[in-house]
């Protein structure tokens, strides 16, 4: 993600917010708390990607556990999946840690994402059988036979301040693709706006107060990895996503999705179908908080406010109950750490000379590898430690790269490579590359005079175009990489850096790449 200036005014919106709730608990209210994309991130962290604020610390769920606590309305806590893929708690788990602490926080419905299913649907029904609350999967088949997908129920009917709000969960078609084919062959998912028209009437029998839809889908692909103000926006013509959903069937009044990590700050409200859109962002880092508001007089939704709220631990508190919950995770997957992955058959370093390195061009290389790109990009800064020659382990791969970044792809070309390496070479190289040749000569202040981009040895024009990967840090707003903004075509394939690293190590021992991929010419 990246620095979005629109926070400053959506903090005091939102203490006004809270305010107004507070003065209001008693009024026919009902306030949903919104979670999606936390990918196994229970614990606080430095807001990194945030260039105002990348040392304050930010997110979990204890933070959200305390924020929750001093929540006056009475409320829903929902979440959209992807849940626990992406920290080794959470994966060593297979999603355990998310299920027992989403209990604690009190969750009443959630999701699958399509990184629920990464393990196949044992692990899937594990965590459902582990949860305290339903997960949710109107559109989920099973191709032999047609019936539904047991495990997963249409919908729920919740209960809350005297009012009857009803949760259709919707799991996002692109997981027969985004997650490993072979583990959902077996399953159709069917397109998310027809089956919320499909069960709409049955849902509407019950005569509901409110109709909320939770889906991991997303208003479009275009506003991916962002945070962004899009309430006074029009769509035209609607991207598939979740206004799809919101016009497929009027009666819908809220529709609560994830999948592109997008924070719709102020969220969205559908002037065509009336219905509000919400995102959450990703790593459990903001939470969207939208109060629904009854007519005292005829009981009927008379409106819906809508905030991102940042998780910021000094504004939040901590929950020390969650914490210490959170801690029980933290030290078994600690234990894992000491574990042996691969053996490195010669130290790689750091340039003495302050250009390519030998841990910066593997590390690159296996960037490049696991992502398939023509390219790979690290940037420099971002490399915290060597690995000496011999045993390899975990650990060592976490001293390396202690962030969790994840690989990016895009398209660049030759003109955007060109500017990119140009905000990199300041007297050194603040970027490592691999599948790219820099020369340069060092002008005034130690800023580029001149540079040469080669691929093969040959120079490279600046109309072509190139499929690039690099880390979400520098794709998202990170220092040096304004270029990667451009890029065509951004997806984050959610595949860390370290994974990287470490499946390279799994293919054999390792050693330093040949240096000189950037040069400094006289």
């Amino acid at each position: 993600m990246f620095n979005d200036p629109n926070m400053k005014t959506i903090l005091p919106a939102l203490a006004l917010l809270l305010a107004f709730s507070g003065l209001n608990a008693g009024a026919a209210s009902v306030a949903v708390y919104h979670t999606s994309d936390a990918h196994g991130w229970y614990s606080a962290r430095p807001a990194e990607w945030d260039n105002e604020n990348s040392t304050r610390i930010i997110g979990g769920f204890a933070a959200l556990s305390a924020l929750l606590k001093k929540e006056t309305t009475p409320y829903l806590l929902l979440d959209s999946g992807d849940m626990f893929q992406g920290t080794p708690e959470g994966i060593l788990t297979k999603g355990m840690a998310s299920a027992t602490l989403m209990n604690q926080l009190g969750y009443a419905a959630a999701v699958p994402g399509n990184h629920e299913f990464d393990y196949g649907e044992p692990v899937l029904t594990a965590l459902i059988s582990s949860a305290a609350f339903p997960v949710l999967g109107a559109n989920v088949y099973v191709r032999a036979g047609g019936g539904r997908a047991a495990y997963l129920k249409p919908y729920v009917i919740l209960e809350k301040n005297g009012k009857k709000i009803a949760v259709l969960g919707l799991a996002g078609r692109h997981t027969a693709t985004s997650t490993l084919p072979s583990n959902v062959k077996h399953l159709d998912f069917r397109d998310e706006a027809a089956e919320a028209a499909k069960w709409l009437p049955e849902i509407k029998i019950q005569k509901p107060d409110a109709v909320i839809v939770l889906t991991h889908i997303a208003l479009s692909e275009e506003l991916s990895l962002k945070r962004v103000d899009v309430s006074t926006w029009t769509f035209d013509p609607p991207p598939p996503g979740t206004l799809a959903v919101a016009r497929a069937a009027r009666g819908i009044d809220l529709v609560l999705g994830g999948h592109n990590h997008t924070a719709l700050l102020k969220g969205y409200h559908d002037p065509i179908s009336g219905a509000w859109l919400g995102e959450s962002g990703y790593g459990l880092s903001y939470v969207t908080r939208a109060e629904l508001d009854f007519d005292d007089a005829t009981g009927r939704l008379a409106g819906i406010k809508m905030a991102v709220i940042p998780l910021w631990t000094d504004t939040t508190g901590e929950d020390p109950s969650v914490l210490k919950t959170i801690a029980v995770f933290n030290a078994a997957a600690e234990r894992e750490m000491g574990r042996v992955i691969g053996r490195a058959a010669a130290d790689l370093g750091f340039a003495p000379d302050g250009l390519d390195s030998g841990i910066g061009n593997w590390l690159c290389d296996a960037t490049r590898k696991a992502s398939g790109a023509d390219m790979a990009f690290q940037n420099t800064k971002g490399i915290r430690a060597e690995i000496k020659k011999g045993a390899v382990k975990i650990r060592d791969l976490y001293q390396v790269m202690p962030f969790d970044n994840t690989i990016v792809t895009m398209r660049l070309t030759g003109a955007q490579l060109r500017r990119l390496m140009a905000d990199n070479l300041q007297g050194g190289a603040f970027m490592q590359v691999s599948g790219l040749e820099v020369e340069f000569t060092a002008g005034p202040g130690g800023s580029p005079a001149e540079i040469r981009l080669k691929r093969g040895g040959r120079e490279i024009a600046p109309q072509e175009e190139f499929f690039v990967a690099t880390n979400n840090y520098l794709a998202f707003g990170g220092n040096g990489g304004d270029v990667f903004a451009g890029g065509r075509d951004i997806k984050d394939t959610l595949l860390t850096v370290r994974d990287a690293m470490a499946r390279d190590l799994a293919a054999g021992p390792v050693t330093a790449p040949v240096s000189g991929r950037i040069k400094r010419l006289k």
